[in-house]
């Protein structure tokens, strides 16, 4: 290409411009890399992406169509908030997974860890906190669950008061949490029940209620109304969620938009390639429906 035909190229793009402002707009105004249909809110956890800088994530994942950025500590909120990004679901207590409120003798700490977080999510608009069941022992089930909703009981009523929900995670103890004791659904909804209020609830993560009990698509329609939140992950390994795994990721999909559901969704999988964001993307693609 010569200089005039640069230029004669030129002066066809500055006209075909003037011609419609919308023509502008649109060249100006950036889309998303993935055409998202909007039946899905989309995130992804933190932790999987660990090795790239949170800003650079956040900026990637908003450039993909995610609303989120999730499992964040507080002093991470803002990164997202600044990219009109929100956290769907924030870490809860520094005790972390085995210690939880199914043993009375941390439930002064989370008390305290839950009362300050609480109030803190809700003045940045996070609207719900991550809490675990902690590990079995010698505690049965029907005894942890007492104790987690005695200790519970006055944090969900602070969460009521401030439009934050606490959502206790369905983990595995087969392969990856050894022990923990909310590790099925059943057992989780129960809890729900006896709570007894909108602001506590469940999260239902997929790789992990399929190495537990399988049939997913019917477990997620039986206890629709108990769960707020969706992991996914490829099982086995929790790696990338496409046809190396057994799960069929879009069938989950449209049978958890069939139930109405209007929360987040957020690949929990490890990418296994390099580019760690290419796993990202086709993640959202698939669940995309």
């Amino acid at each position: 290409m010569n200089r005039r035909q640069v230029l004669k190229g030129s002066i066809a793009a500055t006209a075909s411009l003037v011609v419609s402002g919308n023509n502008l707009e649109a060249m100006t105004t950036p889309k998303n890399e993935i055409d998202i249909k909007g039946k899905v809110n989309h995130s992804a956890c933190r932790w999987c992406y660990k090795d790239i800088p949170l800003e650079k994530l956040a900026d990637q994942a908003k450039a993909i169509g995610l609303k989120s950025i999730e499992l964040l500590n507080p002093d991470e909120w803002d990164v997202m908030i600044k990219r009109g990004l929100t956290c769907a679901i924030s870490n809860g207590s520094s005790l972390g997974i085995t210690k939880g409120f199914n043993d009375v003798q941390y439930h002064d700490q989370l008390r305290a860890d839950y009362e300050k977080l609480i109030p803190r999510a809700a003045d940045k608009g996070i609207g719900q906190v991550i809490c675990f069941s902690g590990n079995r022992g010698t505690i049965s089930d029907k005894t942890g669950l007492e104790h987690c909703a005695k200790g519970l009981d006055k944090l969900v009523k602070l969460g009521e008061k401030y439009k934050v929900k606490i959502v206790m995670e369905l983990l595995n103890s087969k392969v990856d949490h050894k022990d923990y004791m909310c590790d099925h659904t059943a057992w989780g909804a129960a809890l729900v029940d006896k709570i007894g209020s909108p602001n506590f609830k469940l999260l239902y993560d997929i790789y992990h209620m399929q190495i537990m009990e399988g049939d997913v698509i019917a477990t997620i329609r039986k206890y629709k109304d108990y769960i707020s939140h969706y992991h996914t992950g490829g099982v086995p390994g929790r790696n990338e969620i496409n046809d190396t795994q057994e799960l069929n990721y879009k069938a989950i999909m449209a049978a958890i938009v069939a139930t109405g559901f209007q929360g987040f969704v957020a690949q929990e999988f490890i990418p296994t390639r390099k580019d760690a964001i290419a796993s990202l993307k086709e993640g959202i693609k698939i669940c995309d429906v």
